[in-house]
């Protein structure tokens, strides 16, 4: 009888355990949505009940996102934004909160890439990856933090970093791309230590290998490398976009209130052996 009576107690209590990773009410925006992993996040957040703002320097992609959300009874609007221009990016956030009465999320998801032996990467190519990649979570982060300080609100900032940023892409001839997602790991940690005060709490996400068009090159271009990689992932795959679902919606929500300046790495197992 007393097992019984402790069973009916849990399962009582689970929903209300679940309530923490809702977010209904809230706003978010996510950076580079417009295809690929960003809108898979923003799809995810839009699902637990944010409200979702898709920034992307393509707006076709970022307009196609915000319909997709709203197809599925989610809130979106769109914004062709370059994350490297503070102006567009102050212009950008304040649609956001205009739209709909504040923000309380930044995922900063946009960044490139591109692959060149580092003897002969050109100086305009490694600016380019240096100024997508670390400027525009610069121009993002401290647009997001002077409006939740201003206001006197806390905010979760998810960074999008990589397994790049702790170990070498060996053929990937991208050390510059590496370079900018190991800075990315350290402001993510630095700035958790300079926002706490403020009840802003900064977390990164660092993805493994995934199943993008990227890889999907990769795999016609050299098959027995693609191979090799597939078989080096402890779990046997490439991530596809739905895994980094439960992350984004944990480190966005009050799951994860207590956490910050954490970087949390998905990838199958790829970094532990």
């Amino acid at each position: 009888m007393a097992a019984n009576s402790t069973s009916h107690s849990q399962a009582e209590a689970a929903p209300g355990i679940l309530q923490i990773f809702r977010l209904d009410g809230r706003t978010a925006v996510v950076t580079g949505a417009g295809r690929g992993l960003g809108l898979s996040m923003a799809a995810a957040l839009a699902q637990a009940g944010t409200q979702i703002a898709i920034f992307d320097v393509n707006l076709a992609d970022a307009e196609e996102a915000a319909s997709s959300i709203a197809s599925k009874g989610g809130k979106a609007i769109a914004a062709k934004i370059d994350v490297t221009d503070a102006q567009q990016v102050q212009q950008g956030i304040k649609m956001a909160i205009d739209a709909f009465g504040g923000m309380d999320i930044l995922v900063n998801n946009a960044g490139i890439t591109s692959r060149s032996p580092f003897e002969d990467l050109e100086e305009e190519d490694w600016e380019r990856v240096l100024k997508v990649n670390m400027g525009g979570t610069y121009q993002c982060s401290r647009q997001a933090a002077r409006y939740w300080i201003d206001a006197d609100k806390s905010g979760s900032i998810i960074n999008i970093a990589s397994i790049s940023g702790f170990v070498g892409n060996r053929g990937g001839l991208n050390s510059h791309y590496c370079a900018t997602k190991g800075g990315v790991v350290a402001l993510t940690r630095s700035l958790a230590v300079e926002w706490a005060p403020h009840s802003i709490r900064v977390n990164a996400i660092a993805p493994g290998y995934f199943a993008t068009p990227m890889t999907d090159r990769l795999k016609n271009i050299n098959r027995a490398f693609y191979d090799e990689l597939v078989g080096r992932v402890p779990l046997g795959r490439f991530g596809s976009p739905p895994d980094l679902a439960g992350a984004v919606i944990y480190l966005a929500s009050d799951a994860s209130i207590y956490v910050t300046g954490h970087v949390l790495v998905i990838d199958g197992g790829y970094t532990a052996w």
